[in-house]
Parts: structure tokens; sequence; C-alpha cells
């Protein structure tokens, strides 16, 4: 099984989209998912409770020993997606104690890569104790027709960055209201596509 987390100490970087999309994919395709939410808003855990139906699990343990639950279910699940939290240090270690894999959203803008330079320190001080952490940026909150994106892979990263680019999409913004996923909300946009790339990459990291 797989422990992915997305993490970042700047907030409104696309964590809960991405946590709630991927969690909704990997489900979808019949595995056993469980998303945890970290953080102290419980967006993800309310997007949930809003639902009539419930394809994956959904806890809200915003605690600082959070990984203790994640190991209590190792066994259950497949996949356990952690939707991290903004400014807490406590809980985002405990986070990246129980991650296998961390994912750390960014715009694309030199301004956030600057800014996720927290969430990657937190990083390497967990490699002291977890040397196979995998961590990668995903450019995230894209806006179509520039080329933020492409400017931001000159820029010298401290982590690699995954080849999938989620661009800011309305419809991102439309399903999550309508507490559905992108595929449920509209399956065949480009936002949808966009979701099922990250996932074909992250099982293959």
């Amino acid at each position: 099984m797989t422990v992915l987390a997305f993490l970042n100490q700047k907030g409104g970087t696309g964590k809960t989209t991405l946590s709630l999309n991927v969690a909704y994919g990997l489900a979808q395709a019949g595995e056993r998912v469980l998303l945890i939410d970290a953080d102290q808003q419980a967006s993800a855990n309310a997007w949930s409770s809003l639902r009539e139906d419930q394809p994956f699990s959904v806890f809200a343990v915003p605690r600082k020993n959070l990984h203790k639950e994640v190991d209590r279910q190792r066994d259950i699940y497949d996949w356990i997606v952690i939707d991290g939290t903004p400014r807490d240090d406590a809980i985002t270690r405990s986070c990246l104690i129980a991650a296998d894999l961390a994912i750390i959203p960014i715009e694309p803008s030199a301004l956030s890569a600057w800014a996720s330079d927290r969430t990657v320190g937190q990083i390497e001080e967990a490699r002291i104790y977890r040397p196979d952490l995998r961590a990668y940026f995903v450019i995230s909150r894209k806006i179509a027709g520039t080329i933020l994106g492409r400017e931001m892979r000159m820029l010298e990263l401290p982590l690699p960055a995954l080849e999938t680019e989620i661009t800011q999409r309305v419809a991102f913004a439309e399903s999550m209201l309508q507490a559905q996923s992108i595929q449920e909300y509209a399956p065949n946009s480009p936002a949808a596509h966009e979701i099922s790339d990250l996932i074909k990459e992250l099982r293959n990291v």
C-alpha cells in the first residue's frame, strides 16, 4: 500500500482539490482508499459529509500524532491519501513520518517556489529517519495560455517536478461546490484528464 501526502505550509495551493480528486480516481479504479483530512479547516471532511454516497473513506485527523492513525489503517487500504495542513509544523511532520510519497503543489511562480522552502526543509529532516521518502513538486493552479509553467521548470527547484501540470479551471471550483469530484462533474473535461494523468504518474514515481 502507499501513503500519499499532499503538503505545503503555504495555503491556497490546491492541496484539498488534488487530494479529493486523486482519492476519487483511485477509488474508481477499484482501489481501497482512505483520505485523511489533516487540515483544521476540514474542507475534505465537509465535502464528504455533503454526499449521499461515499466513494472512499474520509477521516478528519488534524493532530500531531496522525502517523499513529495511519499505522492502524495500513492493512485495510491500498492507498491512504493525506490532505495536509498549512502553518502547522507538528502536523506536517507527522504527515511526513507516515508518508511514502510527498507531493508539494506549487503555483507557477518563483514566489510560490520560495514559499515552499519550509516544507522542503521538513522533507529533508524527515529523510534522516525515512531515507526512502519520495518527494516531488507538482505545478498546480497554472493559468492557461501563459508561459509561467515553462518558466518554473527553468528554475533550480530543490525537488524534481512531476510532468503533469494542473491548470486553474472553473470546473474544479464548481465540482467542489457540488460535493463532486471533477470526474463526476465533468468527466470529459481537460480538468478530468489532468487528474487522470496525475494519477498515472503517481502510480509510477
